[in-house]
């Protein structure tokens, strides 16, 4: 029976995801039901919602049938997907291009109610074992050196993958890919000038937002037009000035010079299965999957989420144990971030470099297909990872559901700004792209 026959209105993911991080769980699960049944045909008698702190913009749990069956489920939903009318969850694109990928039993991919349920599983996912990991405590059978080696193994597939898929694009088809809701749909409103700055940037900056950090406060307006020195590096431009170089980098049409590859696109590690038994690794949750990714922009979001995001800032914030500190004069801010990256997760970066960004900019350069400005545009990828994901705006009674403490906050901030903008003197970023610059002498890898 339809919604209209009976009444009800008809349930959407939004109104999932909006019930889910509203604190209203009971809802949460009574409209998911709904959702699985009228997709489905599927009568739910059980949903546990999932507890983990990496769904950042998604919901994922449990669910059990009158049956007995029991399925994991995920879904995603961006603001404004229904006005571009694109597609999620192509799963089968990467399976025919050779990626290893699990598939959904079941997928629905209607606008707004786009959804997959996956067969029940124990297999960890990577972002759970990497973290057990950082903090000295590993799982079984999935230690420091099992990881390393996977996800080199995946690196080097994916390269591989990438430069075997590559092939001219046109504006048009950049354009159609859904990866851009996670980078330039951030930066932009519809029905407004695609050169406008809009979206999450303005919403989640908004000039009379109050910024709070340890010991100092700053307007949104204050904090865009900051000059930064970090760590005693200074830096080049301000956070608008990173929003704005991200909104020209990250244009779908600009992005189409590098051409297009087949991709997963949003592969961070809670979007990965760690396979204990085979010590390898398997892509899930293909919501930005596509045939014609700009290659650029393809292993963005694995390289900042699975790297730069950690220890704890990002995804388990109120757990950071260090103490940023921030001095503001002469309109600039003096940060001491007290943040390195943690053993593994630089490993994680000395392979991404190694087996996969500067072999995919070399096949790039081969074709003449790299773009002048690809170091900008991999700095604006990086950038947007942070500061569009979630809002890095602290926990306040003006700000009541953000997941950020004032430390993390201002530690979110300062990464982003490491990545968006060029240093005076080597930092972590710079020597990363010295090292993929296929111009350059091959590194000491292990020296990033």
């Amino acid at each position: 029976m339809s919604p209209e026959a009976t009444g009800k209105e008809t349930v959407s993911a939004a109104g999932i995801l909006t019930a889910a991080r509203s604190g209203n769980p009971a809802l949460a699960r009574d409209l998911l039901s709904r959702m699985i049944a009228e997709e489905f045909g599927f009568r739910i008698t059980e949903v546990v919602l999932g507890a983990d702190d990496y769904s950042l913009n998604s919901v994922n749990g449990f669910m059990t049938c009158d049956n007995g069956e029991r399925f994991f489920f995920k879904f995603h939903h961006e603001e404004n997907e229904d006005s571009v009318l694109q597609e999620f969850y192509r799963g089968e694109i990467l399976l025919e291009a050779g990626f290893p990928v699990d598939m959904p039993a079941h997928v629905c991919r209607r606008i707004g109610r786009q959804i997959l349920l996956y067969p029940l599983k124990t297999t960890p996912k990577l972002a759970d074992a990497a973290r057990a990991v950082d903090r000295g405590a590993p799982l079984p059978d999935a230690d420091g050196p099992a990881l390393i080696q996977a996800q080199q193994a995946l690196d080097q597939l994916s390269a591989t993958l990438y430069l075997r898929s590559w092939h001219p694009i046109t504006a048009k088809q950049s354009a159609d890919e859904p990866i851009h809701q996670l980078f330039h749909h951030r930066l932009t409103t519809p029905d407004q000038k695609p050169e406008t700055l809009g979206g999450r940037a303005t919403r989640f900056f908004a000039p009379e937002r109050k910024f709070t950090f340890p010991d100092t406060s700053l307007t949104g307006s204050e904090l865009l037009e900051l000059n930064w020195v970090i760590d005693g590096i200074r830096y080049d431009r301000t956070l608008k000035g990173c929003f704005h170089n991200a909104l020209k980098n990250l244009a779908p049409e600009t992005l189409a010079q590098s051409g297009g590859v087949v991709a997963h696109g949003d592969a961070h590690n809670a979007n990965v299965w760690f396979n204990p038994d085979s010590a390898n690794l398997t892509l899930f949750d293909p919501a930005f999957a596509g045939r014609n990714i700009p290659t650029l922009l393809a292993e963005i979001k694995a390289t900042f989420h699975n790297i730069f995001a950690h220890a704890d800032w990002l995804y388990h914030s109120a757990e950071l144990t260090s103490s940023p500190e921030i001095r503001i004069k002469n309109e600039t801010a003096f940060v001491t971030t007290h943040w390195s990256l943690p053993p593994l997760r630089r490993a994680f970066l000395r392979d991404k470099a190694r087996f996969l960004w500067r072999p995919l900019l070399e096949g790039l350069a081969q074709r003449n297909a790299l773009p002048a400005n690809w170091r900008e545009t991999i700095r604006s990828g990086l950038f947007c990872c942070p500061t569009l994901v979630m809002d890095l705006c602290a926990r306040s009674d003006d700000n009541p559901k953000s997941r950020h403490t004032p430390a993390s906050s201002l530690t979110g901030l300062a990464i982003a700004l490491i990545c968006g903008a060029e240093p005076e003197k080597e930092d972590v970023i710079s020597r990363f792209m010295m090292a993929i610059d296929p111009a350059g002498t091959v590194p000491e890898w292990n020296d990033i």
